[in-house]
């Protein structure tokens, strides 16, 4: 997993993305260990608090890119394919590609994997937030 971590750090879409991402899924997921740390990462990576207090609403606000958009509905609907036949939907993947590269979109695919991954252990081992 930090080795998949790597990768994706290394790979071109940006870090306070990356962060949303990881920070929405999270909050999906129900991990609030991966809330509290992704939230702490994106202030770090210079995020603000407008901006991620209203992550959770981001269809709603105007505190996002379009690729910043594109990259949370990607994020939201491939953690959420059990609620969509077929999977992330062909238009949010069109968004996703107009704003992202074919390498970018493996990135944002492959970080979107990790942050499930991570929620998922960290919700079975109980890991608490803070600690």
């Amino acid at each position: 997993m930090l080795a998949l971590e790597s990768s994706i750090g290394a790979g071109r879409v940006p870090q306070r993305t990356l962060e949303l991402l990881r920070l929405r899924v999270s909050q999906i997921n129900g991990c609030g260990f991966c809330v509290d740390m992704h939230a702490r990462e994106a202030k770090q990576a210079g995020d603000s608090d407008e901006r991620l207090f209203a992550v959770a609403a981001w269809r709603e606000t105007p505190y996002f890119t379009d690729a910043e958009r594109a990259a949370l509905a990607l994020a939201e609907s491939a953690t959420r394919i059990a609620d969509a036949a077929g999977g992330v939907p062909q238009d949010v993947w069109a968004e996703a590609a107009r704003h992202y590269d074919e390498e970018s979109l493996a990135t944002l695919v492959m970080a979107i994997a990790a942050i499930n991954a991570w929620n998922r252990i960290n919700v079975a081992v109980r890991h608490v937030a803070g600690t």
